[in-house]
């Protein structure tokens, strides 16, 4: 009998907690994290993104997402959804996320597919992520800009984000689907995806 691998690991679920914030200066960023007491965990690499959906969106009508991610060459499966009680949404972006590795990310999308699943959204960025032990903050440099993600309890996104000179006025709770949203808006463009090739080739500034 032949052995099938799995496609799996183990399963984590967690409250995630985050906001994002636009970098003006990576260099400088970089800086401030070090000051801070932040030690990079991955340097800068490539990561690709596709969420799943029904054909008629059901899932983002919930404000849910499901996710396949290779992120330097680590496939991951991720659910969110919003918490059965408590905020989505308040300073901070608050969402239930499951999540697990996966060995082999192009074969589960061949089983979304034949569920009837279809891939609703791609996007990229260049990631880099550091860690001072107790949160994380990630830095991406997206098709439309770049950002970081401070993700850790409330309490500590609010005293980190302090000590990087970031007011909270300037905290972001909105997906990178919904940022894409406003910028394809703003600058007339017919990008499906918000992938590198896509915004390079059709979008038009006013």
């Amino acid at each position: 009998m032949r052995c099938v691998r799995p496609v799996y690991s183990l399963v984590a679920m967690a409250l995630e907690t985050e906001i994002k914030f636009r970098v003006a200066g990576l260099a400088g960023l970089a800086r401030r994290l070090e000051t801070a007491g932040f030690r990079l965990v991955t340097p800068r690499a490539f990561e690709s993104n596709v969420l799943y959906d029904t054909p008629d969106r059901q899932m983002r009508a919930r404000t849910e997402i499901l996710r396949i991610r290779n992120y330097n060459g680590r496939w991951t499966l991720t659910h969110k959804r919003l918490p059965a009680y408590g905020p989505g949404e308040d300073t901070h972006k608050h969402r239930v996320e499951t999540e697990t590795d996966v060995a082999d990310g192009s074969a589960l999308a061949e089983v979304f597919l034949s569920l009837g699943l279809v891939a609703a959204f791609r996007y990229e960025k260049w990631r880099t992520e550091w860690s001072d032990g107790e949160g994380h903050c990630m830095v991406d440099e997206t098709p439309i800009g770049n950002y970081a993600e401070l993700e850790g309890s409330s309490a500590w996104i609010d005293r980190t984000a302090a000590r990087l000179g970031v007011a909270p006025s300037e905290y972001i709770t909105l997906s990178y689907g919904r940022l894409f949203d406003f910028w394809r808006e703003q600058h007339h463009s017919a990008a499906e995806d918000l992938t590198f090739a896509a915004v390079s080739q059709t979008s038009s500034p006013r």
